[in-house]
């Protein structure tokens, strides 16, 4: 049986709540019809309207993109670790001032640490409605969104202002920006003069994971994608782990701080004892559900039929957040 405050701890992908105005171009042809979600911790959106389905600290911010296919992203940039894996669908990821530094195209289960102080953006290259998951470093996601100068200028022509305070004013709903508070200021040339422009040779070897290859590395043991000794080597504030079918097992394991399961393939069995005022109980998750585990609960995740099975496990580490590690 699953205690209801383990239950409330499950986001199950049916239940997604998305909101269709989080971001700056949600009235750019092109990108108006994107969905973004807020699954774990407080996001980056930039809209009130964004729904948080669980707003515990974790040190990383789980969330989501759903997009119908040729909708796109706008280049943007973050302070902290951004990571993506596809759920669903065929995904091209680009970078760059005017995204045409590099770009990179990820399957269903391929995973893409990408690093920061660049511009990135991303389209649904499918045939249907696709879906990314995404990791941010940090419990206030390295505090919010850095647009492209273009972006903002786009946004303005279509009825929405970026105010400095981060909060989205849409001129065809009647807002304006509130007394004292300025427009978000354009970055200087001088500024954008400092960002690199990292080619597709420069950026895959060492920030792309492909899922098959990580089924294959993952047929005894769990695979450390991201970590300091990882796949992709970085110490953004957590780690990522890759689970099959052949490294699952029955036994029980805890963390210092909270961790984060999100199946990719089939169907998964969870069990937990009882811990800090939580009883010991159970839960399925299918792909797209998120179950935020509590710190120091003894747990365990093992493939409940059969099948092709994968799982990516999120564990927050202690590491401050911030820019990708060079180490």
């Amino acid at each position: 049986m699953t205690h209801p405050d383990m239950e409330a701890r499950i986001v199950r992908y049916g239940d997604l709540k998305p909101c269709k105005t989080a971001f700056i171009d949600a009235h750019t042809p092109g990108s108006d019809q994107k969905e973004n979600f807020t699954i774990i911790g407080g996001g980056v959106s930039e809209s009130p309207d964004q729904h948080v389905h669980i707003g515990l600290p974790h040190g990383f911010n789980i969330g989501a993109a759903g997009q119908p296919p040729r909708v796109r992203n706008s280049l943007h940039d973050h302070h902290t670790a951004e990571v993506f894996f596809v759920l669903k669908g065929k995904w091209r990821f680009f970078w760059g001032r005017w995204g045409d530094a590099g770009e990179v195209v990820l399957e269903e289960g391929d995973i893409f640490n990408i690093p920061t102080g660049i511009f990135r953006g991303f389209e649904n290259i499918g045939t249907d409605y696709g879906m990314i998951m995404a990791i941010l470093g940090g419990d206030d996601a390295g505090g919010g969104v850095m647009w492209a100068p273009q972006v903002i200028e786009d946004a303005a022509d279509h009825g929405l202002i970026l105010g400095e305070n981060g909060k989205l004013y849409d001129t065809k709903r009647q807002q304006k920006l509130p007394d004292g508070v300025e427009p978000m200021p354009l970055m200087t040339d001088e500024e954008l003069a400092k960002r690199p422009e990292p080619t597709t040779a420069d950026v895959l070897p060492n920030h792309v994971a492909r899922y098959w290859d990580m089924m294959a590395l993952a047929d005894r043991k769990p695979v450390n994608v991201i970590g300091e000794h990882g796949l992709l080597r970085d110490k953004p504030g957590f780690e990522v782990d890759f689970i099959t079918r052949g490294s699952a097992t029955e036994a029980k394991h805890s963390h210092p701080y909270p961790s984060v399961l999100m199946p990719m393939r089939g169907h998964w069995k969870i069990r937990w004892d009882a811990s800090g005022g939580h009883p010991a109980g159970e839960a399925t998750l299918a792909p797209g559900d998120t179950m935020s585990v509590p710190q120091n609960m003894p747990h365990s995740a093992v493939p409940s039929m059969t099948g092709e099975a994968s799982l990516y496990h999120v564990v927050a580490t202690g590491d401050p957040a911030g820019h990708t590690w060079t180490g």
